[in-house]
């Protein structure tokens, strides 16, 4: 078995996994799995350090009627091992809702009955993670001059203590951190939506019944719609830039670019083509909005307009120009872009839906990014196995998930090969272990 982190000296383990959402998850499972099927010799011994509480993935989220853009067979597992018992359907079976699933015809569940599943699986590996453990530096080890393992340090929540876990590698999946025009900063008022239903709870007083949300992509479409259904009072505000929501192309051809094997046609790309398929592809994943959603917030806005009453105000083909605090609220500048002629808006509360990006590894590498290379480009530099590139005198495996899409495809931060991915790092570590 996987040997689990304890709270004393644990000695020298294979891998440190920095971060414990769904793609160190599908990793532990990975491991769990190859590790039953080896002499104990041969057992990778693997812990995770998460600097959450517990478990979650975009809980704020995690909307009522929700769905999942991707099929429930991208799991955790089902591309790397269908017969694993770490599957989606294994997790319904548990739940005795598999004929009610079949019975529902779909392939996309709700996005919150799949973070129990996520949550179902994280559970059974529970022994391999320490949570509270916020990761502030990684050393390098040096023997006669070379690298040979790394300390990663951590400090821990509840008690500031500090935790050192020695190891041969490192698995750095920090995951997505939410983005804001540059100048915005939240505040009471002034929301991203990666914590919309925590803000919600916490919603201060509402004098003038209005909220304005920014953006275009599907989060900004589903946070529309959300609060339009639950503030019947108040008028919701869509602005962007564009004329109107643009449809994500989930088309069975354009979808490939999410399969396995694209990530080696992508990995292997020069620069020019590499940039020319994530240009091609973006109407997959970034500013475009489920068709079904778009048809919806349509039909409101006509339905409104027909009796009268319009609660939902598209401000298309519009910029934000100002925020500024007023009180008990925020005023907002729109620019109408093709006029120029700007409008003030004043709103209890304003949620940017302007996505998110990846966290960059090197803030996490802390004293051993100096070690670390990076690209023509100035991106770090990465193996297809997704190790990044070290000087010489490394022998210390450092990995990256997630802020991959430089190198490995449009993939690297969505679900569609986390199953796939985990299998190949198994079996990169068992090579190098």
């Amino acid at each position: 078995m996987v040997r689990g982190p304890a709270s004393t000296d644990i000695g020298i383990l294979d891998i440190v996994g920095i971060g414990f959402g769904p793609s160190n998850l599908a990793l532990a499972i990975a491991a769990t799995e190859h590790n039953a099927q080896v002499p104990p010799e041969a057992a990778l011994s693997i812990s995770f350090l998460e600097r959450q509480p517990r478990f979650g993935w975009h809980r704020g989220m995690l909307l009522d009627g929700a769905t999942m853009q991707v099929s429930y067979l991208k799991d955790l597992v089902t591309l790397r091992n269908p017969a694993s018992d770490f599957s989606y359907l294994s997790f319904l079976h548990d739940r005795n809702r598999l004929v009610d699933f079949i019975n529902h015809k779909t392939m996309f569940p709700l996005r919150a009955e799949f973070h129990d599943y996520l949550e179902w699986a994280a559970r059974r590996v529970d022994g391999l993670v320490e949570y509270d453990t916020r990761v502030v530096d990684i050393r390098p080890v040096l023997v006669d001059g070379e690298v040979t393992m790394v300390d990663v340090v951590a400090v821990r929540g509840e008690t500031g203590e500090t935790v050192v876990r020695r190891a041969r590698g490192v698995v750095i999946a920090a995951g997505l951190e939410p983005v804001l025009p540059p100048g915005i900063e939240q505040s009471e008022r002034v929301w991203h939506n990666h914590d919309l239903l925590g803000r919600v709870e916490r919603l201060p007083s509402m004098v003038r019944d209005r909220f304005v949300v920014v953006g275009a992509g599907q989060s900004a479409a589903e946070v529309t719609e959300f609060l339009h259904t639950r503030y019947p009072r108040a008028e919701v505000v869509a602005l962007f830039s564009r004329y109107g929501y643009s449809p994500a192309d989930n088309s069975a051809f354009a979808n490939q670019i999410f399969d396995p094997t694209a990530v080696d046609d992508f990995y292997a790309s020069p620069p020019a083509v590499k940039d020319m398929l994530n240009g091609y592809h973006r109407s997959t994943n970034y500013s475009v909005v489920d068709i079904d959603l778009i048809d919806e917030l349509y039909r409101r806005v006509y339905q409104e307009k027909v009796q009268g009453r319009e609660r939902l105000r598209i401000m298309r083909a519009s910029r934000l120009a100002e925020l500024r605090p007023i009180e008990a609220g925020v005023a907002v500048d729109v620019e109408f872009l093709p006029t120029g002629k700007r409008e003030t808006v004043e709103a209890d509360v304003i949620v940017f839906a302007t996505g998110y990006k990846s966290r960059d590894p090197r803030a996490l590498l802390g004293a051993m990014s100096g070690y670390c290379l990076d690209d023509a480009a100035g991106k770090p530099a990465l193996d297809r196995d997704y190790r990044l590139a070290t000087t010489p005198d490394v022998q210390a495996d450092l990995y990256v998930l997630g802020a991959t899409e430089h190198s490995h495809g449009i993939s690297s931060t969505l679900l569609s090969n986390v199953a796939v991915r985990a299998g190949e790092l198994v079996r990169s570590m068992a090579c190098r272990s």
